[in-house]
């Protein structure tokens, strides 16, 4: 048994059932099941929104909808989650991962490119989640920035990157480059404070003073 394997076998979540189908449907009806946050980081980022109980949340990268069902579970009374995502394609799926978690009229599903939807929404955000295109994630993080209120959380997914920011301060590759910049970028911010945790490929913690 692996580590990852220990740590999924003795955490727990209320929605499991709903999740499990999701992961399941999520190999059979697409071709990148690696994309799925699954049971542990799932399990985080619930435990975070249930702990900060956010109004509203603004998710980055919904896939098929599973980080969303997740980040739900914190949601306070009324509240509600902006999910953006660029495949179209996956509407269906995501749609009744909704409906089986219920949280269909808790979540606007927007598709299209988030650099040109986020300047158009007018909401302040207690919590954004940011899991999409890595060449843009510091493209992404600027954009959404002036919509977090003072104390909140901005979560950024993959921040290590199966630890290939370690291995060159100039990485060649778009995307690695990409999270490196944004990496950098938050440390050098005096306007957040942040934790990158080493959680499965890394995820960056970063609250807005």
């Amino acid at each position: 048994m692996t580590e990852a394997d220990y740590i999924e076998k003795y955490s727990s979540s209320h929605l499991d059932q709903v999740l499990g189908w999701l992961e399941k449907q999520t190999h059979l009806r697409t071709n990148c099941a690696r994309m799925l946050s699954g049971k542990v980081v799932g399990g985080l980022i619930s435990h975070l929104s249930q702990m900060i109980r956010p109004k509203a949340i603004l998710e980055l990268g919904v896939f098929t909808g599973y980080s969303t069902i997740c980040l739900a579970a914190g949601l306070a009374e009324g509240g509600v989650i902006d999910a953006l995502e660029l495949n179209d394609e996956l509407e269906d799926l995501i749609k009744e991962g909704y409906s089986r978690a219920g949280i269909s009229s808790r979540v606007n599903l927007i598709f299209g490119d988030a650099k040109e939807i986020i300047p158009s929404l007018s909401r302040e955000y207690d919590l954004v989640y940011i899991d999409a295109n890595k060449r843009e994630y510091l493209e992404y993080y600027n954009l959404v920035f002036d919509k977090v209120r003072s104390g909140g959380y901005i979560l950024a997914d993959n921040v290590l990157w199966s630890g290939k920011v370690l291995e060159d301060p100039q990485p060649a590759d778009a995307q690695t480059a990409g999270i490196e910049a944004f990496n950098r970028a938050v440390a050098a911010d005096n306007r957040v404070e942040n934790l990158i945790l080493p959680f499965r490929d890394g995820l960056n913690i970063i609250r807005k003073l």
